[in-house]
């Protein structure tokens, strides 16, 4: 067994594919993001500094995971559209229209940088996909963002993985500690917002 730290169905993922199963992995990590690509990641380091996987193999077959995972939710924003995603938004409290179209010509101004360097915030990493989807970003646009942001990504806990090997596991704590970190900062920006929507005159109300 590659590694005793890790949920036992990646592990056969691993042991059974190989290099492809670290992709498929992490293929499903995009889709389910509460699934530790903090662990998958470097898990797939330390099988290839034991021989068990090819080094290139493993961060190329991460990436195509990668970028599987994200075209799958590009095609849930796309197939939703603009309309249905808009009507679900505006039931929502203190949220007006307005504001998602403001959301919306963020995007179209920032969509490029945010689809980049959200392949680097977990969580975000997964759920980003959806707008671009939303919004059509340009297939060809979206995937090399994707690909090269997951490529990062990847390669950075990958060959952390590689080079601690049978400690592996130490990159987790790192990622634990970035990942509260990005998660403090995601509530204080929801809290600025909730807070500045109630102190704004007129709170609540949504234009006819």
């Amino acid at each position: 067994m590659i590694g005793s730290g890790a949920p036992q169905w990646i592990n056969s993922l691993m042991d059974t594919l190989g290099a492809p199963g670290a992709g498929i992995a992490i293929a499903l990590e995009n889709l389910f993001p509460p699934l530790p690509s903090e662990v998958i990641l470097p898990l797939a380091g330390f099988a290839a500094s034991t021989g068990r996987m090819n080094l290139i193999a493993a961060l190329l077959w991460t990436t195509a995971g990668s970028v599987t995972g994200a075209l799958a939710l590009y095609g849930v924003g796309a197939l939703l559209g603009r309309e249905r995603t808009v009507a679900m938004a505006a039931r929502l409290p203190l949220v007006k229209v307005s504001d998602i179209e403001r959301t919306e010509a963020w995007f179209q101004r920032h969509g490029t940088k945010a689809v980049f360097f959200g392949r680097m915030i977990p969580v975000f990493r997964s759920l980003i996909s959806v707008p671009a989807g939303v919004e059509r970003m340009p297939l060809p646009v979206f995937l090399g963002l994707t690909t090269l942001g997951s490529a990062l990504w990847n390669t950075v806990f990958v060959l952390a993985g590689y080079a601690l090997g049978e400690n592996w596991q130490d990159v987790t704590g790192h990622v634990s500690a970035y990942s509260k970190v990005v998660l403090v900062g995601a509530v204080l920006a929801v809290l600025l917002f909730v807070g500045r929507r109630m102190l704004r005159p007129g709170a609540g109300r949504r234009r006819g």
